[in-house]
């Protein structure tokens, strides 16, 4: 990989749970994982139950030093966390950090009573990799390396989340999810964190009609807000994420098309897409 190589790829995309089955093999089942790549710096966004499959990719690549940025502690960002195969190398290093704890319980204890008997067999002292646990306030600006500037912002959901920019060598990446938004009033939070952006990676669980239908105050978003925000912010590109367990290929495709319509270029994300920007 090149200096300058900025990637995301994608190893978990849907929302809430994961999901398997004849009718998701085109976009994939799995909860939230990225793997984003500036340079030769590994940075990982959420521990989904796709971050298993990226741990498998990655094993053999030890030793590793990276950071794995969580955007809350839900569930179904979290599960992925005791099957993450590097953590279980001694020779790797990783920093795991969450931003919207607000000092209310520290990060490490949120892991622990994560995995507890008996909702789960082993605690994380059977990780053997150097491992700490960090804690930022969201609105602060991290640096993971050189070069690389990390936005943070606050997001719109329960028990809080943060949403991240990553910046390096010129372009910008978003990550936004999980977040619900207020109709007819912009999330300046999010506006000014994607402004400009070359990318918007956006929590897009529901359509417009979808939201309106009793999911307002569930945390998420729909894709036709995602178009409204970056068209306002002056995004270059939308990328749909957070899909709802019960969209199937086939409704993905349906909207894949209604998104191209409304901002050429965007797309939805699906398990091994590889963006280059």
């Amino acid at each position: 990989m090149g200096r300058d190589d900025f990637t995301i790829r994608f190893w978990g995309v849907r929302g809430s749970i994961a999901c398997s089955g004849p009718e998701t093999l085109r976009y994939g089942g799995n909860t939230s994982s990225l793997e984003v790549r500036c340079g030769d710096r590994l940075l990982l966004f959420d521990a989904g139950s796709g971050i298993r499959y990226l741990g498998n990719a990655l094993v053999g690549q030890a030793p590793i030093d990276a950071d794995l940025y969580l955007t809350h502690t839900h569930f179904d960002h979290v599960c992925g966390l005791p099957f993450f195969r590097p953590f279980f190398q001694p020779q790797n290093s990783f920093r795991v950090w969450a931003g919207h704890l607000g000092g209310r319980v520290s990060l490490h204890r949120v892991v622990c009573e994560f995995m507890i008997s008996p909702l789960f067999p082993v605690p994380p002292e059977v990780f053997r990799a150097n491992l700490s646990y960090r804690e930022f306030e969201a609105g602060q600006t991290l640096e993971p390396g050189p070069g690389i500037r990390l936005r943070t912002t606050a997001l719109n959901h329960p028990d809080g989340a943060t949403g991240y920019r990553i910046e390096y060598g010129g372009r910008a990446a978003c990550y936004l999810t999980d977040t619900e938004h207020v109709p007819g009033a912009p999330d300046r939070n999010i506006l000014g964190l994607i402004e400009g952006a070359d990318l918007v990676i956006y929590d897009c669980m529901y359509t417009d009609a979808e939201y309106a239908q009793g999911h307002a105050g569930w945390g998420h978003s729909t894709w036709q807000e995602g178009v409204r925000l970056c068209q306002a912010a002056g995004a270059k590109r939308l990328v749909v994420f957070h899909h709802d367990p019960d969209h199937d290929d086939d409704t993905l495709d349906a909207i894949a098309r209604e998104v191209e319509q409304a901002m050429p270029g965007s797309l939805l994300a699906r398990e091994g897409l590889v963006l280059t920007l």
